[in-house]
């Protein structure tokens, strides 16, 4: 008998199509090769990664959560305003930052959890909340932290280390380290393994003995944790943070992770997939434009892709029920 060789997985498939896309920007531009726009790609991708990693857990229970875009602004400006205004140490101001994200996160959980709201108006109403939040605790004024040299800016060094001339992007690593624990979560621990049958089959899982609310409530609350690295991360990147902004951040995380191969309709999900879904968003959204395609054909390309990723994860769920 012959061997039927297995077909590849999505998370393999995507991070061919990573590949194949950094070699045809690289073959069509000769700006793209430079070492600076993969510093530009790197600096983009941090706190989408982040936010990727965090909602593959809600979105992998069967829901989602649309309010870590504005959050991470909300966060990031609280965190700063506390820093620069009100001198405290950067590390108190980061701290709060990540705590104003898991406080989110588990009020996101509490309402869809234990309120019963559908996970889509749950945290679009966070949502809009923290994008007035974030407002408010700026005063609607632009946040610096601390620049690169001034006392107070170590933590950038943990996104881009600068020797000399040469900036390096040792965030890369971290986020490496943090893909491989959490999927290490996800596929080897209790709260990974009840997530993913809280999403698979919700009526199973109290069955089960599961506590499903409690699990339900944990995996929006690791959404939140998430969105305050990332949020971390955006103030170690950029200058300065503006209120109001952050909208649309969240889709290009959740689309990420679905392409990554985090089902649409939940009950499975990988970590590392999301990681390189994201860079695929990343480098189109950086590429395009080295190839004459303005902003407006840049959306439409990269929403085409995320419906091809959706339609995939359909065609496969259909085929798997018909099996």
């Amino acid at each position: 008998m012959k061997k039927t060789k297995k077909p590849l997985s999505q998370t393999a498939i995507v991070f061919l199509i990573v590949i194949a896309l950094y070699i045809f920007f690289y073959a069509m531009s000769p700006n793209f090769r430079k070492y600076t726009t993969l510093l530009s790609i790197l600096d983009y991708s941090y706190y989408i990664v982040l936010m990727a990693i965090g909602v593959t857990f809600p979105l992998i229970t069967g829901g989602v959560d649309l309010s870590i875009g504005t959050g991470l602004i909300c966060y990031s400006l609280a965190g700063g305003y506390l820093v620069i205004h009100c001198g405290w140490p950067t590390w108190a101001g980061l701290l709060v930052t990540v705590a104003f994200g898991i406080v989110i996160g588990t009020l996101n959980g509490f309402i869809v959890a234990i309120m019963d709201l559908p996970p889509f108006l749950a945290t679009l109403c966070t949502c809009m909340i923290t994008r007035g939040l974030g407002s408010i605790c700026s005063k609607n004024f632009g946040i610096s932290w601390p620049v690169a040299g001034s006392p107070g800016s170590e933590f950038r060094n943990f996104v881009k280390l600068a020797v000399g001339k040469t900036k390096y992007p040792i965030g890369f690593l971290w986020v490496i380290l943090i893909v491989l624990l959490m999927s290490f979560v996800l596929n080897h621990t209790k709260i990974g393994r009840y997530t993913i049958a809280i999403g698979s089959n919700k009526e199973a899982a109290k069955l089960s003995g599961i506590n499903v609310k409690k699990y339900h409530i944990l995996a929006y609350t690791i959404s939140g944790l998430f969105a305050g690295l990332a949020a971390v991360a955006y103030s170690a990147v950029f200058a300065t943070v503006q209120p109001g902004t952050g909208a649309g951040f969240e889709l290009e995380a959740i689309g990420g992770a679905i392409m990554g191969g985090v089902s649409a309709t939940g009950g499975y999900g990988s970590i590392i997939g999301s990681l390189f879904g994201v860079f695929v968003i990343c480098l189109l959204k950086t590429g395009l434009p080295y190839i004459g395609l303005q902003a407006n054909w840049q959306q439409i390309i990269t929403g085409l892709v995320l419906v091809g990723a959706v339609l995939v994860d359909l065609l496969k769920n259909k085929k798997a029920a018909k099996v």
